[in-house]
């Protein structure tokens, strides 16, 4: 059996809470969600104090914990995972935010925003107050950024992902930026 097939009957068991399913699929999963958290954490500001391994077992954790821990296929898995990563990301950013003076935005000028590039931390909190509007009324574009932002997937991951073409994740993240940087200027 392929490998993919076998994360895919891991995800299964999971879905039907087969005892130590959790513990045999992570050996499978885990390079993959190692890669994305590297990808990711390699974008965050210089002195980040949380790593990739740490943010891997946190999005582990937050995935087999309780809750729903039914996935239908690799790719609904590794969405998942990215959208964790986002969550982690957030509160962390958040945390840190209260934490300073005044716990105060910084306004930052949309131009120099990069979706893709390293941004510090009340940035990332600006652009999930702008990808939960996309969310709400464009959930494809937003589900495209959190994979290829938070997830750190490329536009060919992304469409395998989402099975849809890879010109398709092109133009919906292109939309999808343009729609971020107007509403962020608007929160300016």
């Amino acid at each position: 059996m392929t490998e993919n097939g076998q994360i895919t009957q891991g995800l299964q068991a999971i879905g039907r809470g087969q005892g130590r399913a959790a513990e045999d699929l992570l050996p499978l999963v885990y390079e993959e969600l190692r890669r994305l958290a590297a990808a990711r954490m390699a974008q965050e500001a210089a002195g980040q104090t949380l790593q990739p391994t740490a943010l891997v077992h946190e999005a582990w954790l937050q995935l087999v914990g309780a809750g729903d821990r039914s996935w239908e296929n690799r790719a609904h898995f590794f969405g998942a995972a990215a959208d964790a990563m986002r969550r982690i990301l957030i509160d962390k950013a958040r945390r840190k935010s209260t934490l300073r003076r005044g716990a105060g935005r910084q306004r930052v000028d949309i131009e120099g925003i990069d979706l893709a590039a390293a941004t510090p931390d009340d940035t990332i909190l600006l652009i999930d107050e702008a990808l939960e509007r996309l969310e709400k009324e464009y959930p494809e574009q937003a589900r495209i950024v959190v994979l290829k932002f938070f997830g750190g997937l490329t536009n060919m991951e992304v469409a395998e992902t989402l099975g849809i073409g890879e010109r398709s994740i092109e133009r919906h993240w292109a939309c999808a930026k343009a729609r971020l940087f107007r509403w962020i200027r608007e929160q300016r």
